[in-house]
């Protein structure tokens, strides 16, 4: 019987809150559950807004609960939210089950790697997830992409993940190559994962006030706002983000070995990183990768001068500059 004068009964609430008991995302905020599901926002505040607030409860209880009682429509919003989001992962679970126990041959992650010409040994920290479930994958030692695929292929079929690794997980069991790309360095519409794209996502990590005033440094030019924030960095700290940057980035440029010979061979041949970057569609994306791939390629032999047109002011005159020292 539903006395809530809600549209949902207890046998509803009972099925929902059941499949949230083994949930990974039984401490998620039903803030950012609702926004997930492009739903009305939940309207209650507070940080002990989860599902683990209201899981353990009876129908009965439930409706008793400070900020729900009196609202059925909030009561029927919070099933809702713990309904669907079980039913955005429950395809993928299904291929999961079926798969479990399976070889490599059978893992379909792993085939839709190799389809998509993505390598397994890419490491997890060079995604763009986030410092959550980065964290997870460590705890999980879950360190490259094949090892993603593995772990998903062991998961029992009603463990549901949420974040970024429920995003990667669907991405790659339904290919979606969107949403591959804002995780990976991986182009739509093309295979593999590419540079470019790799120093354009490492770049989004540094701190704003820091990339600005590096692209800055390295002649580009800035809005008024922009320079109040990259003012604020001193020139010993300028000097130590410019240093950092180098170092963490040759992180990610030994990712790709094979690229960087292609490009210098690219560059012998009268190309240019104007051209091979262009693809970032952004000018401080752009300006950063080149300082950070100029002195590499020209170390492997490719003539400075080919890498750019010289063009006249602000951002071009930075890349006639940096390709004349």
């Amino acid at each position: 019987m539903n006395t809530s004068g809600g549209k949902y009964t207890a046998p509803d609430w009972d099925e929902a809150r059941m499949g949230f008991q083994t949930s990974i995302m039984v401490n998620t905020s039903l803030h950012s559950l609702a926004q997930n599901l492009d739903g009305p926002d939940w309207p209650l505040p507070g940080k002990d807004e989860t599902p683990t607030k209201y899981i353990d409860l009876t129908f009965e209880e439930l409706q008793l609960m400070p900020g729900l009682a009196g609202y059925p429509d909030r009561i029927d919003q919070l099933i809702v939210i713990l309904r669907e989001t079980l039913a955005f992962d429950n395809p993928f679970g299904e291929m999961i089950e079926q798969t479990a126990g399976s070889s490599d041959r059978d893992n379909p992650l792993l085939k839709n790697l190799a389809r998509l010409d993505i390598p397994t040994d890419f490491p997890i920290e060079f995604t763009t997830v986030s410092a959550d479930t980065k964290e997870f994958c460590k705890l999980e030692k879950i360190a490259t992409l094949g090892e993603f695929a593995h772990f998903a292929q062991g998961m029992p079929p009603h463990v549901i993940v949420g974040g970024d690794f429920r995003t990667l997980l669907n991405a790659l069991a339904h290919v979606n190559e969107e949403a591959l790309a804002t995780i990976l360095p991986f182009r739509p519409g093309s295979k593999g994962l590419h540079l470019p794209e790799a120093l354009g996502q490492f770049v989004d990590t540094v701190p704003v006030g820091e990339r600005l005033a590096l692209f800055k440094r390295f002649g580009g030019r800035l809005k008024p706002e922009e320079e109040t924030k990259a003012a604020r960095l001193s020139k010993d700290e300028l000097k130590k983000a410019e240093a950092a940057l180098r170092e963490r980035a040759t992180l990610v440029l030994d990712l790709f070995k094979t690229e960087l010979d292609e490009l210098a061979a690219s560059l012998k041949e009268g190309g240019s990183l104007e051209r091979y970057l262009v693809v970032l569609e952004d000018p401080l994306k752009e300006a950063l990768a080149t300082e950070l791939l100029e002195p590499i390629v020209r170390e492997a032999g490719a003539p400075a001068e080919a890498a750019a047109p010289v063009k006249k002011g602000g951002l071009w005159g930075f890349f006639s500059r940096l390709f004349k020292k």
